[in-house]
């Protein structure tokens, strides 16, 4: 098995010289174009200028271009390299089986690449001209069905193949909005997808695989690429086009990644990983959605009432306020690269820990109840 160290710095390196790259010259793009989020008076938006869209296509970019070349190359390769460039096996001898295991992963890929272009296309159309939040959470919820009945990647499994494709189905339009919703402050998306992508790559490393952490990697060093612009103050949004292509690979990815090794027989409650790790996320959203529906307002109508705004009355500058969503993330995801390998007990604690931080999170939110 290749080193991960170096396939997945590679991968991080790559995505982010991807991302670093695109971004300013996509800002340029949008600036020129007018494409660009302009604040209104009453709305949730806080920025006094207008902003420009497009940082969504550079992350994007950086994700699939990788991808779609290492998959390019492999097929191409793996026919007749070993014919046609013989010094391929003779100077990198697990050039075949690298190719081969790529792929073996093409179906995959290539679900994956489809699922993240379909959210990017409906994301740019979005940050033009806003679409219907309905129309947005069919097309979320087809894309996830195609994902999870179409290409087989799904979790749960063993409950069978209905229960299996309605819960990965249930998660992928979660987790993809969850980072939508998370998209409200300067920099705090992106952040947060960089951590977390991160933490998942190394629990997916340590269970032995090597397709699932350099995706992962892939979409850490783009969120991270593009967090150079959109660090308070942002001078580069990434809107829908961004935030549900974020959502969705880290979902999707999710599903795909073990996190156990069958090897050292390590017990399977890791499944709980994705629960720890995107704890902060989840619960943004759902506290927003029921607040909301107390409210008698619709669930999609963006407001004032996510966690960072929360902490921004409670205080804080935005900067900060996106900051102790960082420290927050890391509190309850950090752990969960422990999980797997923990026994029961104490497996139970560190579950304990992160429902702490989230009850903290809600007694912070609660001062500000009016």
């Amino acid at each position: 098995m290749a080193d991960p160290i170096i396939v997945g710095g590679t991968s991080l390196g790559l995505s982010l010289l991807i991302s670093l790259t695109l971004t300013p010259l996509v800002r340029r793009w949008a600036l020129k174009r007018g494409f660009v989020d302009r604040p209104g008076a009453g709305t949730h938006k806080q920025h006094a200028r207008a902003v420009p869209f497009g940082g969504g296509i550079a992350i994007t970019l950086a994700v699939l271009l990788p991808m779609v070349g290492v998959l390019l190359g492999a097929m191409l390769l793996a026919g007749w390299g070993a014919e046609r460039l013989p010094w391929l096996t003779e100077h990198l001898p697990l050039w075949p089986y690298w190719a081969g295991g790529v792929i073996r992963k093409a179906p995959e890929a290539l679900a994956i690449i489809a699922g993240a272009l379909v959210m990017h296309l409906m994301g740019i159309i979005d940050d033009h001209r806003p679409l219907s939040p309905w129309f947005k959470l069919i097309v979320q919820t087809a894309v996830a069905l195609l994902i999870a009945a179409g290409a087989g990647i799904r979790s749960a499994e063993f409950l069978g193949p209905i229960p299996s494709i309605v819960i990965t189905t249930l998660w992928i339009v979660a987790l993809t909005n969850a980072f939508n919703f998370m998209d409200n402050m300067d920099g705090l998306s992106a952040g947060v997808a960089a951590l977390t992508a991160t933490i998942l790559a190394i629990s997916a490393f340590q269970a032995g695989q090597v397709f699932v952490p350099c995706v992962l990697l892939l979409l850490a060093g783009a969120a991270l690429g593009f967090l150079v612009y959109n660090f308070p103050p942002a001078s580069v949004f990434m809107g829908d086009a961004g935030s549900l292509v974020i959502g969705f690979l880290l979902a999707v990815c999710t599903v795909l990644t073990t996190f156990k090794n069958v090897e050292q027989q390590v017990r399977p409650f890791g499944i709980v990983v994705p629960l720890l790790v995107f704890a902060v996320p989840l619960y943004d959203q759902a506290s927003v959605i029921i607040r909301r529906l107390r409210l008698g307002v619709s669930p999609f109508r963006s407001d004032r009432r996510h966690f960072s705004h929360r902490l921004v009355k409670l205080g804080l500058s935005p900067t900060a306020a996106v900051l102790t969503i960082y420290l927050a993330t890391l509190a309850t995801a950090l752990p969960a690269i422990l999980v797997p390998s923990l026994s029961w007990g104490e497996a139970v604690l560190i579950f304990g820990q992160c429902v702490c931080v989230v009850v903290i999170i809600a007694i912070l939110e609660a001062r500000d109840e009016v």
